[in-house]
């Protein structure tokens, strides 16, 4: 059973930057895509930015320009360099990693933009 946690995130002021990271429990092979996620309160979890295997990348129209998402290794497969961070961005932020036949999730890492 392949876990993944989310460390990183924290409180940070408008303008600031975080590096999220996700780390696997266990190595992972054959993967497809990897993802990040957010949720904020009271609102529906929305796609932030992926990267395929070969590493194209792409973002939300929100992010794109301050976010950069990047490839690890198997044990630390994604990251997440946040720049010049919004009040707006603030939410729990989740890693996916895609592989055949399943995807994988992490338990979320709070992001808290605030003055």
């Amino acid at each position: 059973q392949v876990q993944l946690v989310e460390s990183g995130g924290g409180l940070v002021q408008p303008g600031g930057s975080l590096r999220l990271s996700c780390a696997a429990s266990v190595s992972i092979f054959n993967i497809n895509a990897m993802g990040w996620y957010r949720q904020a309160p009271g609102k529906q979890r929305e796609w932030v930015a992926s990267i395929t295997d070969i590493g194209l990348t792409n973002y939300a129209d929100d992010v794109k320009g301050r976010f950069t998402i990047s490839r690890g290794n198997a044990k630390n497969p994604v990251y997440l360099q946040m720049n010049n961070l919004k009040p707006e961005d603030t939410a729990v932020y989740y890693c996916k990693v895609v592989t055949r036949p399943y995807d994988y999730w992490g338990q979320g890492t709070q992001v808290t933009v605030s003055s």
